[in-house]
């Protein structure tokens, strides 16, 4: 069989390219041979499920462990314990059949003997723990457990598993019991606490959660990592990847595994379509990239729709910006979109977006309604020249347009404070649709937002603030030194003033400042 770059569901050898994906989880082997119970998380689509099936495997076929994968992912919204744990139970008694530890039922949901009852459920307050005693004795070995999509569990159901699981962790040097288990998902432990919490639920004076020995992340991709993953690609078929390739890859998506392979999945069979002789090169990386996202795959369109969720909003709405931090950096919050993978803490603790394509994500998808709205009423690039853009001119005209809709409307944007940003972002999204491309830089705390608008084989930067971001001689020096990475002699400092009680004649003004050698075009807004 032909394997090919996979992107829907757990990768399996022979079938996908792939890397040994417990080598990016390199504790795991340690912590069950020391009979820990752990966490695993990582965001979606990072190699999860791959990872904890390959060790499943492993475990199984070495003979001295009995090692069940079960995914609770069917559990999703069950959140009373009495509905959901005896399915959990099911789920239970089928993942022992698929690696011999019972024979085979029709259901999987029948009685074991030795758990029969003359009541029927409710009897959930033990059910789970009293089937992982029963398979833990039919092993007859160390049983180790990996709970998949643990994350799926809320509310009541969450407690009372949990509740069971320290039951009998903390009497298994006497009674059979899982060895080691792993709750495997999205969620560290302090989101698991979260997840409670809401409900007003407690886990009670003794908490569950002090029987997870170690909290595992599954990182992304190193460079390395992506190199010889298409490397397989390139020894299967001979189709090379020239150089900067890798670079590129790993400019644009972090070494986020699923971006990682979908970029590659575009270039190998859409752009080139399986034309093996042809090099896939960085320029195919770029028309690979813009399609993922204007194509909103899956992967894409989950992460859009999370931005959406409050708790999501109140970190990534400061980021757009470059506000300061209002979100505490130990909060449930905090912690949720950076398990997310949606955002990151950079060297200098800065929280900003996990790779340049979620930047781009999030500066389309927030922008996508004002983009419709302007559709009609901003015509098609006429501030395009044969020498690229006319600056002046469009700076002008986003005053103007700024003037006529900045109202209540548009205060009322579900990103408040982010609005003015979004708004210019989908100005120049639109202006540039089709010639040009918008790079975004955001971080929380930075008191700006760096964009370097690429049109027709030019660029140009730009640094917007506000009113109470513009520090003169200090912000002038962040545009100056912005300039300098980019290479460019001049850019431009739209800012945007919010006071309404200040007329327009005052708020909008086109001034130049030469600085560091540098021309600074400051626009009022």
């Amino acid at each position: 069989m032909e394997r090919f770059f996979n992107i829907a569901g757990p990768c399996i050898p022979g079938e996908h390219y792939m890397l040994p994906a417990l080598d990016r989880m390199p504790e795991i082997r340690r912590l069950v041979a020391r009979r820990q119970y752990f966490v695993i998380h990582a965001p979606r689509q990072t190699g999860k499920t791959t990872a904890v099936k390959a060790l499943v495997r492993e475990l199984n076929a070495k003979g001295d462990t009995a090692a069940l994968y079960c995914t609770l992912e069917a559990l999703q919204g069950m959140g009373e314990a009495d509905r959901a744990l005896p399915q959990l139970r099911g789920l239970l008694i089928r993942s022992a059949e698929a690696v011999g530890l019972m024979p085979p039922s029709d259901t999987g949901t029948g009685p074991l003997p030795e758990l029969v009852r003359e009541e029927p459920p409710p009897w959930t307050a033990t059910i789970v723990s009293d089937t992982l005693r029963v398979l833990a004795r039919r092993a007859g070995k160390p049983l180790v457990v990996f709970f998949d999509e643990a994350d799926c569990l809320s509310g009541q159901t969450l407690i009372s598993f949990l509740r069971q699981l320290r039951s009998g962790y903390v009497n298994r040097d006497t009674v059979p019991f899982p060895s080691s288990i792993a709750l495997v998902g999205m969620l560290d432990v302090r989101d698991y606490k979260a997840q409670i919490r809401p409900d007003g639920e407690s886990l009670g004076k003794i908490s569950s959660f002090n029987i997870i020995s170690k909290d595992l992340l599954l990182r992304n991709f190193t460079e390395d990592e992506v190199r010889a993953l298409y490397a397989q690609h390139a020894e299967d078929t001979g189709q090379a990847f020239a150089p900067g390739t890798v670079e590129s890859v790993m400019d644009w998506t972090g070494g986020q595994p699923w971006l990682v392979n979908a970029i590659a999945r575009e270039c190998v069979e859409e752009i080139h379509a399986f034309r093996y002789g042809e090099p896939v090169t960085p320029a195919d990386v770029e028309t690979a990239k813009e399609t993922i996202i204007r194509r909103r795959d899956t992967h894409v369109d989950s992460l859009m729709e999370r931005l959406r969720e409050p708790r999501v909003r109140r970190v990534v709405e400061p980021v757009i910006f470059g506000g300061e931090r209002t979100v505490s950096r130990d909060g449930e919050d905090w912690r949720f979109v950076i398990d997310l993978g949606l955002l990151k803490e950079n060297e200098r603790r800065e929280l900003v977006p996990s790779n340049r394509m979620y930047a781009e994500i999030i500066g389309r998808y927030l922008t996508r309604n004002d983009q419709d709205d302007m559709h009609a009423s901003i015509p098609d690039t006429p501030w395009a020249t044969d020498d690229g853009l006319d600056m002046p001119g469009l700076m002008a005209a986003f005053q103007a347009f700024w003037r006529e809709n900045s109202g209540a409307d548009r205060r009322a944007h579900e990103y408040g404070e982010a609005t003015p940003h979004l708004v210019l972002m989908a100005f120049l999204q639109r202006v540039t649709n089709g010639n040009g491309r918008i790079a975004r830089e955001m971080a929380l705390g930075s008191g700006r937002l760096d964009l370097c608008v690429e049109f027709r084989g030019h660029r140009y930067a730009i640094e917007v603030k506000t009113a109470a971001d513009f520090k003169g001689e200090k912000s002038y020096a962040q545009l100056a030194k912005y300039l300098d990475t980019l290479g460019l002699p001049e850019g431009w400092m739209p800012i945007f003033d919010p006071d309404p009680a200040k007329p327009w004649d005052e708020k909008l003004y086109l001034r130049d400042v030469e600085f560091a050698g540098k021309t600074l075009h400051v626009v009022g807004l």
